[in-house]
């Protein structure tokens, strides 16, 4: 073989097994770079027709969706006509106790409050001394007339039957005296309660017993001249026992003759003188009428219940609410102020309000605080607006004090604010303590229907050209078809409706109650 051919061979032989890999890795690298500008030119493809739109589709989206329908089910129940507003809880008997014009028997002056021994929210019972004023006791009991007199021995009348049962409560029997009548039975119990608290009841007659003292005097002046006018010596015309050394230096009755000038005695068992019969009858005439003026001197004596010293309250106990004075300042106003009875709900309305409401409709009474709902109902609902306190500084007041001060619920002073008419609401079951002072929500249903009855929202219910009041039901096929029917009782933005033809609206039928947009065809969702 020569060279060349030597050559030739050399160049031509078969690559090494290291260069067949280094190829093959090459030819992997290009068919994955094809293969991936392929996907992202899909990719690429696929965003651009997606945010990609034409004109028409531009404009079908843009425009204003089809319209559709809302509805409602019709619904079975007790449908109520209700008026909400804000109360407050406040007790039944609201008193202010202002004790003016009180005696202490030992001269007039500015009535000072000398004791204060509660504080506001402590108890009150029956017969409690809530205050002294000038040294005198001011205690309550129980009662619903308020003090408007003075009631001493002789008075008559249903305040003093009052006192009378009161004094009985407290455990002071009143004896023998008729229904309403102070005698000596009620001074006594009156005497008794006083002392029981630590005072002396106020002589009903304040001159120190002068007059009780006179008129017993009288009677025995005029018991001893018929006894010397029935004597014989006093028949004879000399009254034994006259001028010096007689009886205590008794004077002759009316109309009885002088003694008789020294040395005219008549012996023992002369005649009686014609004059003798007449001076005996007017002697006891005498004692008659001294016997008569000591019984009324005794009836009039002995203790006194002064208007200023009593607190008559409905309802026992009571608590204070307010105390506005302090030991040492003068009574310029109310000392403290009572609450009693139960828990009640104050408001008050305008006068659209109030000519929808009425005594004996129910309320619910709802606590914010508490989240607890009690039913009630009105109790009563002024004719006449009340009148707001005029503003000024006043005591600090606890909770539950009627924001009026007074104690019966009447308007307030003149020359404040209307605050609307004044409405009571009274709870089925007694309030929770918790409630008093409370600011509460009422609901009041000023009208209801009679049972359960097909209720649809007021703006199911449409007129049409022809008068007649319809609904528009729709089945589930959505076809729609007008009912008439007649409307009742509204209230919370339902009304009562009847189908004019018997069973052609039941609860569960769905009724058109407006029109909403729904979705265009074709739009993403």
């Amino acid at each position: 073989m020569s060279g060349a051919e030597r050559v030739v061979e050399r160049t031509e032989a078969p690559a090494t097994p290291e260069e067949d890999r280094g190829g093959l890795a090459r030819g992997r690298r290009v068919v994955l770079a094809v293969v991936g500008g392929a996907a992202l030119m899909a990719v690429g493809g696929l965003l651009a027709t997606t945010l990609v739109k034409s004109p028409a589709q531009v404009a079908a989206e843009t425009g204003p969706p089809a319209q559709g329908f809302l509805t409602a089910d019709v619904e079975r129940r007790v449908l109520a006509q209700t008026v909400v507003m804000r109360g407050t809880v406040v007790a039944d008997q609201s008193v202010a106790v202002s004790p003016q014009g009180v005696r202490s028997g030992e001269g007039a002056g500015t009535a000072l409050v000398t004791k204060l021994p509660l504080k506001a929210g402590d108890p009150v019972t029956a017969g409690r001394l809530i205050a002294e004023v000038s040294g005198r006791p001011v205690f309550t009991l129980h009662g619903a007339q308020p003090m408007y007199r003075d009631l001493k021995p002789g008075s008559t009348g249903d305040d003093v039957a009052q006192l009378q049962r009161a004094l009985r409560e407290l455990g002071h029997g009143t004896g023998g005296d008729a229904r309403g009548v102070f005698g000596a039975g009620t001074k006594a119990a009156l005497t008794a309660h006083y002392r029981a608290i630590g005072y002396e009841p106020l002589p009903a007659v304040a001159d120190g017993g002068a007059a009780l003292k006179a008129a017993r005097e009288a009677v025995r002046s005029a018991t001893w001249a018929v006894e010397d006018a029935s004597s014989p010596a006093g028949a004879a015309g000399t009254p034994e026992g006259t001028g010096p050394g007689g009886k205590g230096g008794a004077t002759p009755g009316p109309g009885a003759s002088a003694s008789p000038a020294p040395g005219a005695g008549a012996a023992p068992g002369a005649a009686p003188g014609p004059g003798a019969g007449r001076e005996l009858a007017r002697a006891r005439q005498a004692l008659g009428e001294a016997r008569a003026a000591l019984a009324a001197a005794e009836a009039a004596d002995g203790p006194m219940l002064p208007t200023a010293e009593a607190v008559f309250l409905s309802s026992l106990p009571a608590r204070v609410s307010s105390v506005g004075a302090r030991a040492g300042s003068p009574v310029s106003g109310p000392v403290l102020t009572l609450s009693g009875g139960e828990l009640v709900v104050e408001a008050y309305l305008k006068d659209d309000k109030r000519q929808l409401l009425r005594a004996g409709m129910t309320v619910v009474i709802s606590s914010e605080v508490s989240g607890t709902d009690v039913r009630g109902s009105v109790a009563a609902v002024a004719t006449e607006p009340s009148a707001a306190q005029p503003a000024g500084p006043g005591p600090q007041q606890d909770l539950g004090q009627n924001p009026k001060g007074g104690g019966n619920g009447g308007t307030g002073g003149s020359g404040g604010a209307d605050l609307g008419y004044r409405m009571v609401v009274r709870a089925d079951r007694p309030l929770p303590a918790g409630f008093a002072g409370q600011d509460v929500r009422l609901t009041v249903e000023s009208a209801a229907t009679d049972g359960e009855a097909l209720v649809v929202p007021v703006t199911a219910v449409s007129a049409g050209a022809d008068g007649r009041t319809v609904v528009t039901a729709v089945s589930a096929e959505g076809t729609q078809r007008r009912i008439e029917v007649r409307t009742g009782t509204s209230g919370d933005g339902f009304v009562a409706v009847t189908p004019a033809r018997a069973g052609a609206l039941g609860a569960g039928t769905k009724v058109v109650i407006g029109v909403a947009p729904r979705e265009t065809r074709g739009k993403s969702k």
